[in-house]
C-alpha cells in the first residue's frame, strides 16, 4: 500500500513539474480548448513569458525577434482580459499582472534603439487601455452585486 502512495506522489509531481515546463506552443495550444477561467491564467502566463522573451530578445539584439513577443504579448493579455471578463473571474489577477508587463515593458523601452521604442510604446499603451477596462469591470461588479 505504502509502495502504491509512493508511486501515486511522483507520477503527481512528475505531471506537475511536466505543466510547469510546458512551452510556450504547448500552452498556446491548451489556450485555444481551454475554458475561460483557465484562460486567464494561460495567457497571462504566455504574455509573461513572452515578456521575458522580448527583455532577452532586445537585449541579444535581435529587434524583430523582440516585436514577435511584444505582438503575442498584446494579444494573450488582451485575450486574458476578455476570458476574466466574460467569466467574471481572476479580474484583479489580470489588472496586477497586466500591470506589471506594461511596467516591465516601460523598463525595457528604455534600454532599446529609438527605432525600437515605438512599437513597445504602443504595446505598453494597449496594455493600459486593458488595465483600464479590467479595473472597469472590477468595480462594475461591485456596484451590480449591491
Amino acid at each position: 500500500m505504502r509502495q502504491l502512495l509512493a508511486i501515486f506522489m511522483i507520477a503527481s509531481c512528475t505531471l506537475a513539474l511536466a505543466r510547469e515546463h510546458e512551452s510556450l506552443d504547448q500552452l498556446k495550444g491548451r489556450f485555444e480548448s481551454a475554458a475561460p477561467k483557465e484562460r486567464v491564467s494561460l495567457g497571462l502566463r504566455i504574455a509573461e513569458m513572452q515578456t521575458d522573451a522580448a527583455d532577452r530578445w532586445y537585449g541579444e539584439n535581435k529587434p524583430e525577434e523582440g516585436r514577435a513577443a511584444v505582438g503575442d504579448i498584446v494579444t494573450y493579455c488582451e485575450k486574458a482580459s476578455d476570458a476574466a471578463a466574460q467569466s467574471g473571474k481572476k479580474l484583479k489577477d489580470a489588472e496586477i499582472t497586466v500591470r506589471k508587463i506594461a511596467h516591465k515593458l516601460s523598463d525595457i523601452k528604455r534600454s532599446v534603439n529609438f527605432e525600437d521604442q515605438a512599437p513597445l510604446q504602443e504595446a505598453i499603451d494597449h496594455l493600459e487601455r486593458v488595465r483600464s477596462q479590467l479595473l472597469s469591470k472590477m468595480f462594475d461588479l461591485g456596484k451590480s452585486a449591491q
